[in-house]
């Protein structure tokens, strides 16, 4: 079975398990639950989850306000919904979601759970705790954090992933291929460095400030969600906050469930979610299963909308077209499918191929190399 065979087979497979869901009509499918985490899981029937991307509260314990040197406050978290009184009350909180995550995820389904060195060392104990088989670690490197304004500890420019199976023997999805693709050929390792959510991606309330101080980046869901999840999966976020999760799972073409008590982000998250286009489902097929300049993976730029998957690149002369995939992997007309370097060296009939400068795009002032974006993203410190 050649490649593409393979492909439209593993497409037809997700399709019939998308299709044969005997519980679905118990579901709410792609909908926005307003409430307490636990109670509204508790109405989801068990075993009916594909995978859960869950962002809990992180327990901060702020002391006070923050300032900044120039005197302006920092908005930080400082919600109710951040605070807990002791130590053993966010244990308790923790372990009782926990529980009725466990109940819903399906025997060959995932959790992810993020979070800081506040809680995620807590939230890992019970994790394992509840049975979960923690899988990985994954060390999002943030690539512009905010600094420490005080200047008494190191800047905390990471957040971790935790992710695990239901046990340790468990069959769970990992397309390992996919991710590959997704970082230029080379094996995905366990850190990952994706800028936080600013600029246009942040989002912003009535009052013009941001509309959720932990907003996560599409990239971050974008990344988790081709790693575990097939088109048709059913994704439940029990801290749906301004729908991130939603958002990147519509796009993906991925079911979801949201859970969020705040109405503020509520209308945030459906406002975003609403407007979020699905990709084409010709670019949801995935693969069947400088050391003095800081390396940018071409599925980097996808991730983060640079190059957004069905953008049509060309060589400089015009004379071969291919078609951004969701994993960034690039297409030709008949199905041809490779890495940007990988294309280019098969086309050309070459050992090799240097895809930043062989592939085009077109801009305002006609076509540049798709390096041109690259060096963009990097002058911008993203």
């Amino acid at each position: 079975m050649g490649v593409m065979e393979k492909i439209k087979a593993g497409s037809a497979r997700a399709a019939t398990r998308a299709k044969a869901k005997p519980d679905d009509r118990f579901l709410p499918l792609n909908a926005i639950l307003r409430g307490d985490c636990i109670a509204e899981m508790a109405k989801l029937p068990d075993r009916s989850v594909d995978m859960i991307f869950a962002d809990p509260p992180y327990n901060l314990q702020l002391g006070g306000d923050l300032f900044r040197p120039d005197g302006s406050q920092v908005d930080a978290v400082d919600d109710d919904w951040d605070k807990f009184d002791t130590f053993a009350a966010y244990d308790r909180f923790t372990r009782a979601w926990l529980k009725e995550a466990r109940r819903i995820l399906k025997d060959d389904g995932t959790i992810w759970v993020i979070g800081s060195y506040h809680n995620i060392f807590r939230v890992g104990t019970a994790l394992q705790d509840e049975g979960f088989w923690i899988l990985n670690d994954i060390v999002w490197r943030k690539s512009n954090p905010m600094p420490n304004f005080k200047g008494t500890r190191f800047t905390n420019a990471h957040e971790t992933l935790i992710w695990c199976s239901k046990a340790e023997k468990a069959k769970y999805t990992f397309n390992y291929r996919t991710m590959k693709a997704l970082n230029d050929d080379i094996q995905m390792r366990s850190d990952w460095s994706l800028p936080i959510c600013s600029g246009g991606e942040r989002l912003k309330g009535d009052d013009g400030h941001k509309a959720h101080p932990t907003q996560k980046p599409e990239s971050l869901l974008y990344r988790v969600m081709l790693a575990c999840t097939e088109p048709g999966d059913l994704v439940l976020d029990p801290f749906f906050g301004t729908g991130t999760t939603g958002a990147v799972a519509r796009r993906l073409r991925r079911r979801w469930i949201g859970i969020e008590r705040e109405d503020k982000y509520i209308k945030v998250a459906e406002a975003r979610i609403e407007a979020t286009l699905p990709l084409d489902e010709s670019m949801m097929l995935s693969i069947p299963e400088k050391k003095a300049t800081p390396r940018v993976a071409f599925g980097l730029l996808v991730e983060s909308g640079l190059i957004p998957a069905g953008t049509v690149l060309t060589d400089a002369k015009r004379r071969w077209k291919a078609t951004v995939r969701a994993d960034a992997m690039i297409a030709t007309a008949d199905g041809t499918a490779a890495s940007i370097h990988g294309l280019g060296a098969k086309l050309q009939n070459a050992p090799s191929c240097n895809g930043w400068s062989f592939w085009h795009i077109e801009g305002p002032d006609g076509l540049e190399p798709i390096d041109a974006v690259r060096q963009r993203h990097l002058a911008a410190g993203e």
